[in-house]
């Protein structure tokens, strides 16, 4: 008979091999999922994880594009991770995604068509501020009124999109597009642009903020005592009120960090790549990023090859549909598996199967 016997400390072997094994199982769930739509699996599969990255024909785009399409996922997951490990679940960094988008274009176009060197610097303040204070909500009502943050962040998003909505159709609709939903395209807004660094890659800075937000997390979890307060009260609530760790202020700095950092990955990404507020400008980056910080086991070297790995099934995904004429919802759930699995064999780390013979009488 099989048996569950809890480990005395989770198993750091187990927390290495679970999000291997989730993506191994990811790959096989998925073949079969593929198989049923009537394609080829392992063509499947080859288009999504090998041609973006060593097709000869498709590789020369697809990596930029890669770094391009990570660069949310990590932010907004690097914040998500500092949450996490003290055991504060921010879950609504796709609602902070959105407000800072809202906050930093709404100040861009406030200024339309002004041409000043402090107009960029300014929307990212005004969309990490966006972010951080929508992030602050949760953590106001959980501080004063013990309110569930996963339940209150969670509805925010929809109050978020709501906004949006209210905004792309009204107030920061564009004058001149004919009565169409949408703003202005900051692309054409030579101030207001998040322009290449690279000529033909589309890395822009939003790229390059990702990366030093990963090594200041790192710096911060390593070297600082709020790094020190975050990962004992997730490991040890009691231990962490003995060592006087005021879980109010922790509380403000997770939920408000997350925020900010959702609300700059939301102004880089409106200012780059999207270029438009529109009603559907947000297409999930915040709920992914869940995925992509627990997949990197919430430490910030493995959030940053998390969000490749999940920035590849998103450019290999498009090609899969445009080559094998996969439909979109098949992408989605691919990604859904790997979720699924990585949370179903999380429990293998705390614990251990055990095989014991039933005696006869």
């Amino acid at each position: 008979m099989l048996r569950l016997e809890p480990r005395l400390e989770a198993s750091r072997t187990w927390a290495a091999l679970t999000p291997v094994m989730a993506v191994a199982a990811t790959m096989v769930a998925g073949a079969v999922m593929f198989a049923l739509l009537g394609k080829d699996p392992l063509v499947a599969i080859r288009t999504i994880f090998w041609a973006p990255l060593f097709d000869p024909a498709l590789a020369a785009y697809a990596r930029p594009q890669i770094l391009v399409k990570a660069a949310p996922l990590i932010l907004i997951a690097i914040g998500l991770s500092l949450g996490f490990r003290a055991n504060i679940w921010n879950i609504g960094a796709e609602g902070q995604y959105v407000m800072g988008a809202v906050a930093g274009g709404g100040a861009a176009l406030a200024f339309y068509p002004l041409d000043a060197w402090w107009l960029f610097p300014f929307m990212l303040f005004c969309g990490l501020l966006g972010g951080l204070l929508w992030g602050l909500i949760p953590a106001f009502l959980k501080v004063t009124f013990r309110a569930n943050e996963i339940l209150v962040s969670l509805m925010l998003v929809y109050v978020a999109e709501q906004y949006l909505a209210s905004v792309a159709l009204g107030l920061l609709r564009n004058p001149d597009g004919a009565g169409f939903p949408g703003s202005r395209n900051l692309q054409t807004y030579e101030s207001a642009h998040n322009a290449e660094l690279i000529a033909g890659t589309g890395i822009h800075l939003g790229v390059v903020t990702a990366a030093l937000a990963v090594v200041m997390v790192y710096a911060l979890l390593r070297m600082h005592r709020t790094g020190f307060e975050i990962k004992l009260s997730g490991q040890s609530p009691r231990a962490a009120r003995f060592a006087g760790v005021n879980q109010a202020v922790l509380t403000y700095f997770c939920l408000g960090t997350g925020g900010a950092f959702a609300g700059l990955a939301g102004i880089f990404e409106l200012s780059g790549p999207s270029g438009q507020l529109s009603i559907d400008f947000n297409v999930g980056y915040g709920f992914t990023a869940i995925i992509v910080a627990f997949l990197g086991r919430l430490h910030p070297f493995g959030i940053v090859f998390a969000g490749l790995l999940m920035a590849l099934t998103y450019i290999g995904g498009e090609m899969a549909q445009f080559m094998l004429n996969l439909p979109s919802a098949a992408i989605q759930a691919f990604q859904g598996m790997l979720l699924f699995f990585l949370l179903s064999m999380e429990f293998l780390t705390r614990y251990r199967i055990r095989i014991r013979r039933l005696e006869r009488n």
